[in-house]
C-alpha cells in the first residue's frame, strides 16, 4: 500500500474523472450516434455508461482494496510475464490515445482560431498541448487538487452552456445518412468507458476511502460522460456535422470554445500519459514514473504531428476486444475465486493467457453480430463463466 501522505481524497478524484470525461473525444463519440437520432441516442448512451461504469467500478475495487495499480494487479491472474503483456498493449493504446488526442484538440484549434483570429498552425498547437499535458505531469496527482477544482468547474459551466446551446434549438430530423444499430451504439460508449478500464486502478489505489471513493471516481466519469455524449450526438444533429471546431463555433462560444478544447484535452490526456508512466514502470522499477509519462507524452505529440490518425472507431473496438476478456478472467479470480495476493511463484498464467486469446478472437468474431446490449457484455460473461467452470474442474481433478 501507499504511505499515507500519498493518500488522495473522494471528492478530489470525482474531479479527476469528471474532467477525464469532459473531453473531445466524448463529444467526437456521441456524434457518430446521430444515425439513431436524440432518443434512441440517449437511450443507447445511458445503456452504454450503465454497463461500462459496473466495469469500471470493478476495475477500480481491485485497485482501491489492494493497493496494486492496473498492471500489477494482472499479475493476479497472468503471472509476472503476463503483467508485462498487459503493459505493453495499455502502453500503445495510451500512446495512441495521447496521439488522438492532440491531433483531435489541434485541428479543433485550427479551426477555432482560423474563424476568430485568422491565423492556423496545427503543428504549433499539438506542441503546445503537449507541453500544457507535461506541465500537469510535472505538477502531479496530489498537487493537482486545487488547480483541478478550478478547471473542472470551469469546463462544467462551459459544458452546460453549450448543452444549453445545443438543445435550445430545435432538432427535427437526422442529417447522416448512415446506418447505424442500437447494440452498435451501445458497444460504442461501452467500448469508451473500457477504455479507461486499464487505468482506472492506477488512482483509486491512492484512495483514502476505498468503496466511497471508487463509486465517486465512477460516477464523475458516468455524469461527465453522458453530459459530453448527449452534447455530441445533439450537437452533431443540429449542426449537421461531427466536426467539433464547426460545432462549437455553431454555438456561438468564440473563444470559450478554445478554452474547453485546450483544457478538456490537458485533463484527459494528462491520465493517459501518467497511467503509461506506471506501465512502464511495472516492466522496470527502475525508471521514474513522472520522467516515463513525459517521455510518452513527447512521443504522442510527434506522432500527433508527423502521424495520420484515422479509423478511430476501429480503435476503440480493438481496445473492447484486448482488455473485456483480460478484465473477465481478474473479476472471476478476485471477486469469485478469492485470489486477491500476486502469487510469487507464478511467472506466467499459460491458461489464462491462452483463455484470454479466445476472447479476443471470440470477440472479433461477434462484431458482426448485434445485441441490444453490445458485444463487451456478452463476451465478458461467456469468457468468465468458462474460466469459472475450467477452474472448478481443475480443482475437482486435483481433488481425485
Amino acid at each position: 500500500m501507499k504511505p499515507e501522505a500519498n493518500k488522495v481524497a473522494t471528492f478530489s478524484q470525482i474531479l479527476l474523472w469528471f474532467g477525464a470525461a469532459v473531453s473531445i473525444a466524448e463529444i467526437l463519440t456521441g456524434a457518430l450516434l446521430a444515425p439513431l437520432g436524440l432518443r434512441n441516442g440517449i437511450l443507447s448512451i445511458i445503456v452504454g455508461h450503465i454497463i461500462g461504469g459496473v466495469i469500471l467500478f470493478l476495475a477500480g475495487i481491485i485497485g482501491a482494496q489492494s493497493g496494486l495499480s492496473a498492471a500489477r494487479s494482472v499479475r493476479i491472474s497472468f503471472g509476472k510475464y503476463g503483467s508485462f503483456g498487459f503493459s505493453i498493449l495499455n502502453l500503445l493504446q495510451l500512446l495512441g490515445w495521447t496521439a488522438i488526442m492532440i491531433i483531435n484538440a489541434a485541428k479543433s484549434l485550427d479551426g477555432i482560431t482560423g474563424q476568430l483570429l485568422s491565423y492556423q498552425n496545427e503543428k504549433l498547437w499539438c506542441i503546445v498541448i503537449g507541453l500544457l499535458i507535461c506541465l500537469w505531469v510535472v505538477i502531479g496527482i496530489k498537487n493537482l487538487s486545487k488547480l483541478n477544482t478550478i478547471v473542472i468547474s470551469a469546463l462544467f459551466v462551459f459544458s452546460l452552456i453549450l448543452g444549453y446551446t445545443v438543445f435550445k434549438q430545435k432538432i427535427t430530423s437526422i442529417t447522416s445518412s448512415e446506418i447505424m444499430s442500437f447494440g452498435a451504439a451501445v458497444e460504442l460508449n461501452v467500448v469508451m468507458c473500457l477504455s479507461w478500464l486499464p487505468l482506472i486502478s492506477d488512482y483509486t489505489m491512492r484512495l483514502e476511502k476505498p468503496i466511497s471513493g471508487t463509486i465517486g471516481s465512477v460516477l464523475g466519469y458516468f455524469v461527465g460522460g453522458i453530459l459530453m455524449f448527449t452534447i455530441g450526438l445533439g450537437a452533431a444533429i443540429y449542426a449537421g456535422t461531427s466536426d467539433i471546431s464547426t460545432i462549437l463555433l455553431t454555438a456561438g462560444l468564440g473563444a470559450i470554445a478554445l478554452f474547453i478544447v485546450v483544457l478538456s484535452t490537458v485533463t484527459t490526456t494528462f491520465l493517459d500519459v501518467y497511467s503509461a508512466g506506471v506501465s512502464i514502470v511495472n516492466l522496470n522499477d527502475k525508471i521514474n514514473e513522472k520522467i516515463a509519462a513525459i517521455i510518452v507524452c513527447i512521443m504522442g505529440t510527434l506522432l500527433a504531428i508527423f502521424v495520420s490518425m484515422s479509423q478511430y472507431e476501429n480503435f476503440l473496438y480493438l481496445i473492447g476486444s484486448v482488455f473485456a476478456p483480460l478484465f473477465s478472467i481478474l473479476f472471476v479470480d478476485y471477486f469469485i475465486l478469492g485470489k486477491k495476493e500476486i502469487g510469487l511463484q507464478k511467472i506466467l498464467n499459460i491458461k489464462n493467457v491462452l483463455l484470454w486469446c479466445v476472447g479476443f478472437v471470440g470477440y472479433r468474431l461477434l462484431m458482426e453480430y448485434d445485441t441490444p446490449v453490445g458485444i463487451t457484455l456478452p463476451v465478458m460473461v461467456v469468457i468468465g463463466a468458462l474460466y469459472f467452470f475450467i477452474c472448478k474442474g481443475s480443482e475437482r481433478k486435483d481433488g481425485n
